[in-house]
């Protein structure tokens, strides 16, 4: 598998969830990847952070493409993720990595960045799942 970015552009366009939010990829490469979401008010709960839901998706998808990169498609099989601080910022970026991968299991993780111009980026949340070639 030679152009992960090609697979991964058309895997994502295939999610219509992914396309309602407006995910981007970044980067993907063996057992590596970045998405980024730009955060809309409509992501936001009653304080004014992302949403613990809409982190919490960015973290499964990374996870499960950088999984996804080691096997050629992938599903996730379970995730954890830790909020470690409230995300308050103009777009979130999940870069994943696989730790370890087998010939059908991957353990991966994933921080999640919040980002806004002119401040400095911070971790809002930290993910490890398993995921599983399809």
């Amino acid at each position: 598998m030679k152009d992960f970015m090609e697979l991964g552009q058309r895997i994502l366009q295939a999610q219509p969830f992914s396309r309602l939010l407006g995910t981007g990829l970044e980067h993907l490469a063996a057992g590596e990847a970045v998405l980024t979401l730009p955060v809309r008010e409509d992501f936001l709960q009653q304080h004014g952070y992302v949403h613990g839901g809409v982190v919490s998706y960015l973290a499964d998808n990374a996870l499960t493409f950088a999984g996804g990169a080691e096997f050629g498609d992938a599903v996730t099989v379970e995730y954890k993720i830790n909020y470690v601080r409230p995300a308050k910022a103009q777009r979130l970026r999940a870069e994943a990595k696989t730790a370890a991968a087998g010939k059908r299991l991957a353990t991966c993780q994933c921080e999640i960045w919040a980002e806004t111009e002119g401040d400095e980026p911070y971790i809002c949340a930290v993910a490890q799942g398993t995921i599983m070639a399809k």
